[in-house]
């Protein structure tokens, strides 16, 4: 999979191919990274890349002229070598991505990520050349550097070969809908906490059986949109209405009305 990054600050991707899963996945060629720096594409002695937004206000907003370049000079390359790409511009207006989005962009073989600044970029661009615009969170960032470094981390360690187990990224929080479930290691106990009993059984049926129902229960607890959001088997059901039962007593069900009606 390959990425083509559209950003006044390559420097900051440097991070991504310096340590951890995102670099030994592109020392690997599970991925590839690229950046396009728009200076680069300006047509000005200066290298001017933004100019003051008309209707005046604070700011700068990003110029079509460099970015359209940048955007077609990435996008030639990636068809150059055999991967056709998307623009995605990262933006706080943006769809609010979640993990089935990861996977669906995941699937993709390769994404030119533009990456704004300042007050942002022309809106004529947006509508020209943009495929997607994608936020991933409610705030502001003083760039979409950070937000595409996001998007490419979470991105990549689902590709095939990236981890180093390949069920790790189907089991963690969000894989299946569900928040994850605890986890502990040694020693077995910790300042007079032990570790459940059911995880030192060695019976696996009944360690798949209490992790599933510890994820169903902290889904409940923490984020009871995703349980509206995603729905539960009937064995499901029957596992959260212990895990309720034996939590919060006999209110257990009226609780958890309440907090599926809780806006996310």
């Amino acid at each position: 999979m390959r990425f083509d990054v559209i950003t006044l600050f390559p420097e900051q991707f440097r991070i991504l191919s310096a340590e951890g899963v995102v670099a030994r996945a592109l020392r690997r060629g599970v991925a590839e990274l690229v950046t396009w720096n728009p200076r680069d594409f300006a047509a000005d002695a200066q290298r001017t890349v933004d100019d003051r937004p008309y209707g005046g206000g604070p700011g700068m907003v990003m110029k079509v002229e460099p970015l359209r370049a940048a955007i077609d000079a990435a996008q030639a390359a990636a068809t150059a070598a055999g991967c056709a790409s998307r623009v995605a511009y990262l933006s706080p207006q943006g769809r609010r991505l979640t993990q089935v989005d990861m996977r669906r962009i995941a699937a993709e073989p390769g994404w030119v990520l533009l990456a704004g600044r300042y007050e942002g970029v022309d809106e004529r661009l947006i509508e020209a050349r943009v495929d997607e615009e994608w936020s991933i969170g409610d705030y502001v960032l003083s760039g979409g550097e950070l937000a595409a470094m996001v998007v490419m981390d979470a991105v990549i360690r689902l590709l095939p070969g990236a981890l180093g187990h390949a069920d790790s990224a189907a089991q963690d929080s969000h894989g299946d809908g569900l928040l994850d479930c605890p986890h502990y290691t040694r020693p077995e106990v910790i300042d007079g906490q032990g570790v459940p009993a059911v995880l030192l059984s060695g019976d696996h049926a009944a360690i798949e059986r209490w992790r599933r129902q510890q994820a169903l229960g902290r889904t409940w607890a923490r984020r009871p949109d995703l349980l509206r959001a995603r729905g539960l088997s009937a064995e499901e059901r029957a596992l959260l209405d212990e895990f309720m039962r034996g939590r919060v007593g006999p209110d257990a069900e009226q609780a958890a009305e309440q907090a599926a009606e809780q806006e996310p």
